[in-house]
């Protein structure tokens, strides 16, 4: 995998940040500081792999490694495995960085100090995905990633859930879209 892949979400992921910064205004002229997605990313994983954690990158930064579109995303989302003590995994972040924001029954979420939001998802159905997911390198930083036709269910399944809010939902067919090859031509635009 191209060491440039999580670089180009990174910087489109910016570009739309600063753009929706720019429609408000910046305060005194000054631009703000902008999460740094790579530095989360890498100091989650390495979290994760270092406290023995089983877990694999899902959600819109998988979406653009599997489908080869970048786009931007809100935070990054990890699959970990259910059997995962939730104190220790905390730990493990909290030394990396992080600060815990939420807890809901099947997620936690973080704060990278770089204001980059992580969450961590925990599901039965994910703990077989996360045994297939691929160590895929990017550069010196090695990640393990949910297969392309897993990362298919989850989106299936998000999508048919009638609880979610409808852009949500339709934000999930459009990866479905994405992840089955109906992605824009080199200059079409969107």
């Amino acid at each position: 995998m191209s060491p440039h892949t999580l670089r180009t979400i990174a910087d489109v992921t910016r570009r739309e940040q600063a753009l929706a910064a720019a429609r408000v205004g910046y305060p005194g002229g000054q631009v703000p500081d902008l999460p740094d997605k790579l530095e989360a990313i890498d100091a989650a994983a390495g979290a994760l792999r270092d406290s023995g954690v089983a877990y694999a990158l899902i959600g819109g930064v998988a979406v653009g490694i599997r489908s080869g579109v970048p786009r931007a995303t809100l935070d990054v989302d990890f699959a970990i495995a259910t059997t995962a003590d939730h104190d220790a995994t905390t730990a493990a972040l909290v030394a990396r960085g992080f600060r815990r924001t939420d807890v809901f029954a099947h997620s936690m979420h973080f704060v990278h100090t770089s204001g980059e939001p992580v969450q961590l998802v925990f599901d039965p159905e994910f703990d077989p995905m996360i045994a297939r997911a691929e160590a895929l390198r990017f550069g010196a930083l090695e990640l393990r990633v949910v297969t392309r036709e897993d990362l298919l269910a989850m989106k299936r399944r998000a999508a048919a859930d009638p609880r979610i809010r409808r852009s949500k939902a339709l934000g999930d067919q459009a990866d479905i879209a994405l992840l089955e090859g109906d992605v824009p031509e080199p200059g079409e635009g969107w």
